[in-house]
């Protein structure tokens, strides 16, 4: 069977390596154009795969290179991209792709952003077979996870769903191959589809039950990163612990300054904030920065 993957960085590298260690005939990968040393060409060279580093799928002369290789399979493996139906339509046996949710759950591209932010406790990975809609094309397999309290975007996606995707796209390949690859419709009365987590949903809200504070603050770690203010200054907020009780402090207020961070106070409870970056610097643990700043007790975060 000849296959094409599709896909970037470590996670798209790691699926090709596997599939060709195993023996599959992968006859050509495509990648976005990336810096030297790009881990997907890495491994494509390894191997002697060609490696078609374009700008965008949607260019006229990647159908054309895609085409040539008459492809039975395509498999798509971490795909920001928009990848047009004639491409995901071409192979014999058509094209399966990852995404980090328990499809029709969470379509979008922040799926694994938004588990965390509504404060869910599973999650997991979806193999299927796209079309022209987003991350609304039949199932194929599915694997669960649970999301802990502690976990954070980062945590989530490199222990659990990253190896999770790997393993569940060669077992797809496996039943593509054995003719045994189920299409499952997507049952639409249960679809969520939410847009990309950006900065303008990463913005602190220090009124908000500290639960809600807690969760946005792990669900856009590293990325986009949670933020606030201090004097007219961002400070995004990445490491923190929860605590929940009767306030004690007017929200975003400093209650405690300590080796382990800062104490801010929520509606409910408060936030121990461990890891920042304040504007224009690089990330530093919350007591080195209330040194830096001479925080006091008292001192409120906010607009």
């Amino acid at each position: 069977m000849r296959i094409i993957l599709i896909g970037q960085a470590a996670f798209g590298a790691q699926v090709l390596e596997q599939l060709a260690q195993r023996g599959d005939n992968i006859v050509g990968a495509f990648a976005p154009v990336g810096k030297l040393g790009d881990p997907l060409k890495e491994v494509a060279d390894k191997f002697n795969i060609p490696i078609y580093q374009v700008k965008t799928m949607k260019d006229p002369e990647v159908y054309q290179h895609y085409s040539r290789l008459k492809p039975d399979l395509g498999v798509m493996a971490f795909v920001t991209d928009i990848v047009p139906e004639k491409i995901l339509e071409y192979p014999r046996l058509g094209t399966i792709q990852y995404h980090p949710s328990l499809l029709p759950k969470h379509r979008g591209g922040s799926a694994i952003n938004w588990a965390i932010i509504n404060g869910e406790t599973e999650t997991g990975i979806t193999i299927f077979w796209p079309d022209k809609g987003i991350d609304t094309g039949p199932i194929l397999v599915q694997k669960e996870v649970s999301i802990t309290q502690d976990d954070t975007v980062g945590s989530l996606y490199f222990n659990k769903l990253y190896p999770a995707g790997v393993e569940s796209l060669l077992e797809a390949v496996s039943l593509v191959i054995q003719g045994d690859a189920p299409r499952i419709l997507q049952d639409e009365s249960r679809a969520t589809y939410e847009g990309l987590c950006g900065k303008g949903e990463a913005k602190i809200d220090w009124s908000q039950p500290s639960i809600k504070t807690y969760n946005l603050i792990r669900g856009t770690n590293p990325q986009p990163g949670a933020y606030t203010f201090l004097n007219g200054k961002q400070i995004r907020i990445f490491d923190s612990e929860l605590f929940i009780g009767p306030g004690s402090g007017e929200p975003g207020q400093i209650l405690d300054i300590s080796e382990v961070g800062i104490k801010i106070a929520a509606i409910d409870g408060a936030i121990l904030v461990k890891r920042v970056q304040p504007e224009g610097t690089t990330k530093m643990g919350a007591a080195e920065y209330a040194e830096l700043e001479q925080l006091e007790i008292g001192t409120v975060f906010g607009e």
